[in-house]
């Protein structure tokens, strides 16, 4: 058996960086590789490009990949960096695994700079594996984006002209925390035995929170959207009935969630339609043997309540090996 590739990296050491690491991995794309990253904190914007590449921490609260990119922050020339410029940390390979590491996007409050990614996902068969990703809007994106744009220069990134390719993105055991729509974008994603926190960092609360915990833009046409089984929605200091579970970034929206807890901060409703009255019948928004005090909040019509079969017919197998052949719109 081939001896797995291990770069080791840490204070002091060589490679010292992140940055250095990656640019010593095999030039051969097929031969798995791993980076392994010691405690602390590594305050670096990251580009993973190689694929059947593992990064893996120390644990989640031990090590860290840091930055503070917002939305409103400036170019050199004066235009706005725009969300999908903000990154933290951006996968853009396939078969990229991540491990025991927590990625942070710490530019502030959105009312100040925001949206503001940690992860940006455009890779088939991602896996994230006991990490945290901490922001505030737009924590975690996860790939193909729509076709279309609804606002001008809204998708000004490094993807914004490339093709949406349908990818199965997998999240277990690993806590994802923020305030609006903090896991958003068209990919097939299954969150196994995740925290999903919603939080409130805004600097002038007057107002009262309201937030949203998904935007799905699933293709039309693709069995899976983003599937939640067995996970936790918790409220941080968010008062009750202020978070709607989703709402629809694109009109073919699929959210599914299977024996979940949900805290007393979930919205009447439970799901948001964005205003888009077409998306009561064109998204699905379901849900099977949910349980905790959000459970008692009134139901929007369009929610379906999945039947026993339905729900045992929902595996991670049928998942993962399901075709990924919606379009996106």
């Amino acid at each position: 058996m081939t001896k797995l590739f291990t770069i080791h990296v840490s204070p002091g050491g060589e490679p010292d960086t992140l940055e250095k690491a990656l640019a010593l991995l095999p030039k051969n794309p097929a031969l798995p590789a791993r980076i392994v990253l010691s405690a602390g904190s590594w305050c670096e914007k990251v580009v993973i490009t190689r694929p059947n590449t593992i990064l893996e921490g120390s644990g989640a609260e031990k090590t860290s990949i840091l930055w503070d990119d917002g939305a409103n922050d400036l170019l050199p020339n004066g235009e706005r960096k725009r969300t999908f410029r903000t990154a933290t940390l951006r996968v853009a390979a396939d078969n990229v695994t991540l491990r025991r590491l927590s990625v942070i996007n710490s530019a502030g409050p959105r009312e100040t700079v925001a949206q503001a990614i940690a992860l940006y996902v455009n890779g088939e068969h991602f896996l994230a594996e006991s990490c945290t990703f901490q922001s505030n809007q737009d924590t975690v994106f996860l790939a193909p984006l729509p076709k279309a744009v609804i606002e001008p220069g809204g998708f000004t990134g490094p993807n914004e002209n490339t093709p949406r390719r349908p990818q199965h993105h997998t999240f277990r055991k690993c806590t994802i925390e923020g305030d609006i729509d903090f896991i958003f974008g068209g990919a097939a994603a299954w969150f196994d035995a995740c925290q999903i926190i919603s939080v409130d960092h805004r600097e002038d609360k007057s107002q009262g929170p309201v937030g949203y915990v998904c935007a799905p833009s699933t293709p039309q046409g693709q069995k899976y959207g983003f599937v939640f089984k067995e996970c936790r929605f918790l409220g941080e200091n968010i008062p009750d009935k202020s978070v709607y579970l989703a709402r629809p970034w694109r009109l073919d929206a699929r959210v599914t969630l299977l024996s979940c807890g949900l805290d007393a901060h979930i919205a009447d409703g439970w799901f948001d339609d964005w205003g888009k009255p077409d998306s009561h019948t064109r998204s699905q928004f379901s849900v099977y043997g949910c349980w905790g005090p959000g459970i008692l909040r009134p139901q929007a019509e369009y929610m379906h309540t999945l039947s026993r079969e339905e729900a045992e017919s929902i595996t991670y197998e049928d998942f993962i090996s399901s075709e990924l052949n919606g379009i996106p719109t």
